[in-house]
């Protein structure tokens, strides 16, 4: 915190009597001051009500009588301001407060009195207005070089449905569907992604597999079946992530020669990992014992089939190396997720499908100017139009 050569309100202090002879001193005995400034938040003031008129005039050559009209956003005998409006659902979609905390909190801080069914009416007003700014951000996270994606389960009505988000750096996208599957359509570029099974059903798309799943999967091997190629393989994913960041931040590439020279090393650990599964005996099928014939296909463990997943998957684990666009995990998306499970944990579940589609709506406008660096009350006041064409343009 720095002092400003611009304070609002100066208080001057003066000695009122000399400690050595007692004489009186007044502001004229000045030889100078020294300064000390304090930052606070100003005293709650009082609602600016303005009154709109729409006066009738009459023509002084026809006599015909014409109204003025009102201006498009005053709508009603009484109401509040989009201010108020926007301050509300900033708080209660952006800092994820309950409508009844957020009620007095409004009433203690800013001297608001305001019904939950208010908030709730502005945050389903919004929520449509903004719209259009919401779908305009999934055309661009959909057109994005490089987006991210995952999803997650939340309740909803008392039953279980779907939250997806697709994100970049700069923009957020969250829709809300009944079934895990219901993934984006007309999606280009790479998507980088948890190796969740219908993303490979997405025509048209490269792949990007998240290694800080991985990294966590041979974690659990290395800790529980001591397998050698875990070691090699962890040690590997985390020196070439290494080796691949001290590279971008040169704003360079990996050397060709360097980059083959992993690809080789990464496809000589998964050989030495499958010569020791394919060794072993194979495991206990749950069907058999008793008498009974296994049915099903022979099982596999873990690391085998964390193994065959690497091997069959290799350019996708690997595109972080040859593409300086792909990052190495799929971090990006699983922040923007946590946030909307951090909301449900503070403000409970949602009662309808239409107020899940509400939040979802208006937590990408949020999560999306926050990206961007506008101001979020700001955006919440302006015109859904004038949001787009900033989009457009950054």
């Amino acid at each position: 915190l720095a002092q400003t050569a611009n304070p609002d309100r100066v208080v001057d202090h003066y000695p009122e009597t000399c400690p050595h002879c007692g004489g009186i001193l007044d502001k004229t005995a000045s030889l100078g001051h020294r300064k000390r400034q304090v930052f606070d938040v100003p005293e709650p003031q009082p609602l600016t009500v303005t009154e709109h008129r729409a006066h009738t005039c009459g023509c002084p050559d026809c006599g015909a009588q014409t109204q003025a009209a009102f201006p498009a956003d005053v709508t009603a005998p009484v109401q509040y301001g989009p201010r108020i409006a926007a301050l509300a659902v900033y708080l209660r979609d952006y800092h994820f407060i309950p409508e009844d905390r957020l009620a007095e909190l409004l009433k203690d801080v800013c001297g608001i009195e305001i019904s939950t069914a208010t908030i709730a009416a502005m945050e389903s007003r919004k929520a449509e207005e903004l719209a259009p700014v919401a779908e305009a951000i999934a055309q661009k996270v959909k057109e994005a070089p490089v987006k991210h994606m995952d999803e997650t389960g939340y309740r909803v009505g008392g039953l279980t449905q779907w939250l997806h988000v697709a994100a970049t750096v700069f923009l957020t996208f969250y829709h809300t569907s009944a079934r895990r599957g219901a993934l984006l359509t007309d999606v280009i570029g790479i998507i980088v992604h948890d190796h969740w099974k219908p993303y490979f059903t997405m025509p048209g798309v490269i792949h990007a597999l998240c290694n800080a799943h991985h990294l966590r999967e041979l974690k659990a091997l290395m800790e529980i079946e001591k397998e050698a190629w875990a070691f090699a393989m962890f040690r590997f994913l985390r020196q070439t992530c290494h080796a691949v960041n001290l590279a971008r931040q040169r704003d360079a590439a990996l050397k060709p020669r360097f980059a083959v020279w992993l690809a080789a090393r990464y496809d000589r650990i998964v050989a030495q990992g499958l010569a020791f599964h394919e060794a072993q005996p194979p495991p206990a099928h749950p069907n058999g014992g008793c008498g009974k014939k296994p049915r099903g296909r022979q099982r596999r463990r873990t690391g085998h089939n964390l193994l065959l997943r690497l091997q069959s998957r290799k350019e996708d684990v690997l595109r972080f190396l040859t593409d300086p666009g792909v990052p190495f995990t799929n971090n990006l998306a699983e922040n923007d997720l946590r946030m909307m499970k951090v909301r449900q944990k503070i403000s409970g579940c949602f009662r309808t499908a239409a107020g899940a589609q509400d939040f979802a709506v208006l937590r990408t406008v949020l999560s999306t100017a926050r990206k961007q660096g506008w101001s979020l009350i700001e955006t919440l006041q302006e015109s859904p139009g004038a949001l787009i064409a900033k989009l457009r343009a950054a």
